[in-house]
């Protein structure tokens, strides 16, 4: 394994333990049945989220870097596996951070600081139980999206020792083909 390939690797199963943690609250709030404490919660977990130190979100940002860095200089190769592979993993990545941008990060917003003059009531459905409703999907969006570059990078590793188990074989019987040859 290259450590480009260990970049990827790193990033994406970072990001998918923060998103497990997460799992924890959002399946609660998608799947199960919707009362005031499992909301109360999902607020709970996902503002002390938002208001973590600036070194935890820097952290996750730093991560999505290393991820992007990784996986665009695999595609540098630009071979067959890497078009393939690392471009289809390239565009996973860009999907998970397009969610994270556009709906995890004002979804956290609604959130934390809703806005003023609002009732929200469990009954009555309001932005910010929507907001904590769509924040949880599109958490599953972005873990869906993760898991898929695992795979890809795991189906690209396979191809490649695929690929150089098949490429010995054609070696071995060619020189025993060249041996049998010159006798």
């Amino acid at each position: 394994m290259s450590f480009k390939q260990a970049a990827v690797l790193g990033a994406v199963s970072f990001f998918l333990g923060v998103l497990f943690i997460c799992f924890n609250v959002d399946h609660r709030i998608l799947w199960g049945e919707l009362t005031k404490d499992v909301v109360d919660d999902g607020f709970q977990f996902y503002t002390t989220f938002f208001n973590s130190p600036p070194a935890i979100k820097a952290l996750l940002h730093g991560m999505v870097g290393v991820g992007l860095v990784g996986l665009v200089s695999k595609l540098h190769k630009w071979d067959e596996s890497a078009m393939f592979f690392d471009g289809t993993s390239l565009v996973a990545y860009m999907f998970g951070i397009a969610v994270y941008l556009t709906v995890t990060i004002p979804a956290l917003k609604a959130i934390v600081a809703p806005l003023e003059g609002v009732n929200y009531t469990l009954e009555g459905g309001e932005d910010r139980v929507q907001a904590i409703r769509v924040l949880s999907a599109g958490n599953i969006i972005v873990m869906v999206c993760l898991g898929g570059i695992l795979c890809l990078q795991a189906g690209q590793e396979y191809a490649r020792r695929t690929e150089a188990k098949a490429l010995k074989e054609e070696q071995e019987r060619s020189k025993v083909t060249h041996i049998k040859k010159n006798q």
